[in-house]
């Protein structure tokens, strides 16, 4: 294998079918296939539809990648798939093309841990990690503190979520306030038009001490406030709720977050995940990471959503890593725990 050697990264967790090809830290491809328009009208992901769309949309995904990159399927040295967390479905279509691509190619298989991937990501755009950094992981389905000394070997979680994911409570809040799903983008875009000030919305476990997080009450909170509002007969300005639920939801994240890096002497703090794609979340993490003498890493929004670019990154990583490769039989886990980078 090459010094850099051309990784294909295969990411089907929940419903976009994400292929990447990278050269060690090089971003060649990213491709992807979204089923979200097949999900938007039951206002969630259904698993079964997504685990069909992934089945469709795998070779002609992979196929885009390569035209992309230039490449041939043979020019490929390794393969990296998410194995875990997701949807237990939607990863076995992933993992079993991913065997079937390293058996016919006859290149090793790696599979990775997607919520490590979210991190490792980063290096496309801002190059290698500082060892250790503070990543925040914010998402659909998770919302983590994690200690990274090395992103290929080691991440340490220090705080999640004890109900809601903030992805999850952004697209709840949204269907209340007549939004299409996902609720994400639409929140973003139309507190725009909005106070974050309007209304006083519960920031939960804000000063708990902890490094955990809690948005079903503060998603619960909006939809008392705006079913209190109707049956009253007002006029709902939903700029201005989405603007105080967005406030809210940041505020705690960016609070956390810097408490993770005061509390362990770390200077530097990536996010990542969908809703790091938040335009109030970057601009208020920054506003405080200047204040605090932290360094502020954070993806494109491109690289914040699921995608394959992340997955062929943390490849690669391990590929440099001198990490063996995992076996042909590796199983698909729906709760692969954060500690195991490498399955």
């Amino acid at each position: 294998m090459r010094d850099e050697p051309l990784v294909l990264g295969i990411e089907t967790s929940c419903d976009e079918t994400g292929i990447g090809i990278v050269r060690g830290h090089t971003l060649l491809a990213n491709t992807i296939a979204s089923s979200v328009e097949q999900h938007a009208r039951f206002g969630g992901v259904v698993p079964e539809v997504a685990s069909r769309a992934h089945l469709e949309a795998m070779t002609p995904t992979i196929e885009r990648a390569l035209d992309q990159a230039g490449l041939r399927l043979t020019d490929i040295d390794a393969i990296a798939v998410t194995a875990g967390p997701g949807l237990a479905g939607a990863l076995l279509v992933g993992v079993a093309a991913a065997k079937a691509y390293s058996l016919g190619l006859g290149v090793p298989l790696y599979g990775v841990n997607h919520l490590a991937a979210h991190v490792a990501v980063d290096q496309l755009e801002h190059g290698a990690l500082p060892k250790p950094c503070i990543a925040m992981l914010v998402s659909g389905g998770h919302s983590s503190l994690l200690l990274v000394p090395d992103v290929a070997k080691e991440v340490i979680p220090l705080g999640s979520t004890v109900d809601d994911a903030a992805g999850e409570a952004f697209d709840k809040v949204a269907r209340v306030l007549g939004l299409p799903f996902p609720g994400g983008p639409h929140i973003d875009r139309v507190a725009g038009g909005g106070s974050g000030t309007a209304i006083a919305f519960p920031r939960g476990k804000h000063d708990d001490g902890t490094l955990d997080f809690s948005f079903s009450g503060l998603k619960t909170a909006v939809a008392r406030w705006v079913e209190a509002r109707e049956r009253a007969g007002e006029t709902i300005h939903v700029p201005d709720v989405a603007a105080s639920f967005q406030e809210a939801v940041v505020d705690v994240l960016t609070h956390k977050a810097l408490l993770a890096c005061r509390e362990h002497g770390v200077r530097d703090l990536l996010i990542g995940g969908g809703v790091a794609a938040n335009s109030r979340l970057r601009a208020l993490a920054q506003e405080r990471c200047d204040a605090a003498g932290v360094r502020l890493r954070v993806p494109r929004p491109g690289l914040c959503t699921d995608n394959g670019a992340m997955v062929a990154t943390l490849g690669s990583d391990l590929v440099a890593a001198g990490i063996s490769p995992s076996p042909l039989d590796i199983p698909a886990d729906s709760s692969l725990p954060i500690t195991t980078v490498h399955v």
